[in-house]
């Protein structure tokens, strides 16, 4: 088998592994109500969050990250040895976010994919991924908004991916426009988060969804 058909292939695996929606299977697991149905019926962990349940938002949590994570640091570790790089690392990252942002069991109906993401960039370099979940962090102690800590860690993570190039990590131009694609995505998913921020009616972590 060829490298580029092997590639398609686990590119494809990575979009499979990407469509599932472990907010929708956690919460059916743990008898809570579909998030689909509540709040900002976005099937993420923030929203699960607003069932109630911690664990549950926990554990969606790192299951939406690992389902990115996973397929880049799989390339990683044993693609080098069938003539899989960098290329393939850029395809299967992408693949996984689009999984959950349209994923294929759950009629193209999926989150806005800040989890995914930063296991994808986890994947692809520890620090990067690191630095970007810090801003994370910060913006959503100070501010107490998911929404505008994702679109700040988004907007940064390309940034912090070509300025620790050469010294953190190895800089590829392919896997610079996935993290690129992926930024602008997410910015593109939270457009009905910004209005709302902008409007002064976007909900803080933990707390209900205002109507």
């Amino acid at each position: 088998m060829s490298s580029t058909v092997l590639s398609i292939l686990v590119t494809i695996a990575a979009y499979l592994i990407g469509s599932l929606s472990f907010a929708v299977i956690v919460s059916r697991v743990m008898g809570l109500n579909d998030p689909r149905t509540y709040g900002s019926k976005n099937p993420g962990a923030t929203n699960v969050l607003r069932s109630g349940s911690k664990p549950a938002a926990v554990l969606t949590l790192l299951l939406d990250a690992i389902k990115g994570w996973l397929p880049v640091v799989l390339v990683r570790w044993f693609g080098g040895a069938y003539g899989l790089e960098e290329g393939t690392v850029a395809a299967v990252g992408l693949a996984a976010f689009l999984g959950h942002l349209w994923p294929i069991f759950f009629r193209f109906k999926g989150g806005k994919g800040v989890a995914t993401a930063a296991g994808v960039l986890l994947g692809i370099s520890v620090w990067l991924g690191i630095a970007t979940l810090v801003t994370w962090l910060l913006i959503a102690l100070f501010f107490r908004y998911s929404s505008l800590a994702s679109l700040v860690a988004s907007a940064f993570a390309p940034f912090y991916y070509v300025v620790g190039g050469g010294t953190l990590w190895y800089v590829d131009a392919r896997i610079g426009v996935s993290i690129g694609i992926m930024a602008a995505l997410l910015v593109w998913r939270h457009k009905e988060n910004i209005g709302r921020l902008i409007a002064g009616k976007e909900s803080k972590i933990g707390s209900k969804k205002k109507s």
